[in-house]
């Protein structure tokens, strides 16, 4: 849909590299705050779902652990921590690849804390296997040895 639409566009090419878009003649303040309120429009809608969820408003505990699981699903669906191109196909599928690996972890009876550690390992492993150099080092251990010809 970003690519799609002339304000997919905007907010693509602001969130790339904004100076560009600047100097293009979009104004980069106005896009920023209208996603920075979209963005709360819909953090206040989430919050009103996940209060009427568990009948109460406990604002300490309410979503406590949901920002490592939105950045992973985000990590996961291949979005550079660094900023530049993102794709939301992309970061959808690892938002349900999280879901379905905290489930599965639920349904085997890990406990929450260690969850969320795990949940930091996959994080930076992750992260970390999008950098080229560490791609190239997983690829030069994981190759077929060569064996010598006698």
């Amino acid at each position: 849909m970003t690519r799609k639409t002339a304000i997919g566009m905007f907010i693509e090419s602001v969130g790339i590299n904004f100076r560009s878009s600047f100097y293009s003649g979009i104004d980069e303040k106005k896009i920023k705050l209208m996603v920075y309120t979209f963005c709360g429009l819909c953090a206040g809608i989430a919050g009103l779902v996940a209060s009427s969820n568990i009948r109460t408003s406990d604002s300490n505990n309410i979503g406590l652990t949901t920002e490592l699981d939105a950045i992973l699903a985000v990590v996961i669906g291949g979005t550079s921590m660094a900023g530049g191109r993102f794709s939301l196909l992309a970061s959808m599928v690892g938002a349900l690849v999280m879901q379905a690996i905290t489930q599965s972890m639920y349904a085997i009876g890990v406990p929450a804390f260690a969850l969320q550690a795990i949940k930091a390992w996959w994080s930076s492993l992750s992260s970390s296997y999008i950098r080229n150099s560490f791609r190239s080092l997983v690829r030069k251990i994981s190759a077929p040895k060569k064996e010598a010809q006698p």
